[in-house]
């Protein structure tokens, strides 16, 4: 298990201002009642799951040809020797509504509305039989037995998220789902967190956001949540994250342990 602070990560820091940070995330955690999970790089292996359904849809987004699919994974972030999306990339962090109209844009021949329908219903398929990251489904377990209150918050639709959910068994332990079509706003805007906060009753400051994307911890400061945490497990490098972040975690297994 290995977790850091932004603020703590500085080896030039005095020991003294280290200590006092120190007790100040601490007492940061200690308010925390309620987590908003990002899904995917931090409930699922972000690689895994999504460079296959990517690779899928722009292969139907080109009607077959394997030289303009590439050029639009390509313009989405995507690196095809690793088949992993840039950090931050459109591919990393945008919604199927904002991938359709930046293919649009590239020359796909679909108008938004049909494109985006297309791709929500490749990226949920896709979701059936995603796996949790190790060691998350046991972290959420110890959470819910501390009393957290979680919820899930991700740029995929909702029927994604929830066919996620049910696949892997996680529905019945969280209290709040929403997507980029439920009618809170995309990330990096508010309203996700002001979203799980009017639904559980608590006021964001007790709300912590992890995720593994810039946009996760934007949208968690402009809610003005009590606690950013980013983790490793997704399309973000330390570096990536480490300058918003309160707090970053090799994974969200971590947090059991964080919140101990």
């Amino acid at each position: 298990m290995t977790f850091d602070t932004r603020r703590t990560a500085d080896d030039k820091l005095p020991s003294d201002q280290k200590t006092a940070q120190g007790r100040w995330h601490t007492a940061m955690s200690r308010d925390i009642k309620a987590i908003l999970f990002d899904k995917d790089g931090t409930l699922l292996d972000f690689d895994a799951t999504w460079a296959p359904a990517y690779e899928k849809a722009a292969m139907w987004v080109a009607r077959g040809d394997a030289k303009t699919a590439e050029r639009f994974l390509e313009h989405g972030g995507m690196d095809l020797e690793t088949r992993r999306a840039t950090s931050g990339s459109l591919l990393a962090a945008g919604n199927s509504e904002e991938i359709a109209s930046a293919w649009i844009a590239e020359g796909a021949n679909f108008t938004l509305r049909d494109l985006t329908a297309e791709l929500d219903r490749i990226f949920v398929d896709s979701m059936h039989d995603a796996a949790p990251l190790p060691g998350v489904p046991q972290a959420i377990e110890a959470l819910l037995e501390r009393g957290f209150t979680l919820g899930v918050a991700s740029s995929d639709s909702e029927a994604a998220i929830r066919a996620f959910l049910d696949g892997s068994g996680l529905a019945p332990k969280f209290e709040f789902v929403t997507g980029y079509d439920t009618g809170h706003g995309p990330k990096p805007e508010p309203g996700m967190v002001h979203g799980f906060a009017a639904a559980i009753g608590l006021p964001p400051s007790v709300i912590a956001v992890i995720g593994d994307n810039t946009h996760d911890i934007e949208m968690a400061r402009a809610a003005g949540a009590g606690l950013t945490i980013g983790v490793l497990t997704g399309t973000s490098r330390r570096q990536d994250l480490e300058h918003l972040a309160d707090v970053i975690l090799e994974s969200a297994a971590d947090l059991a342990g964080y919140f101990r």
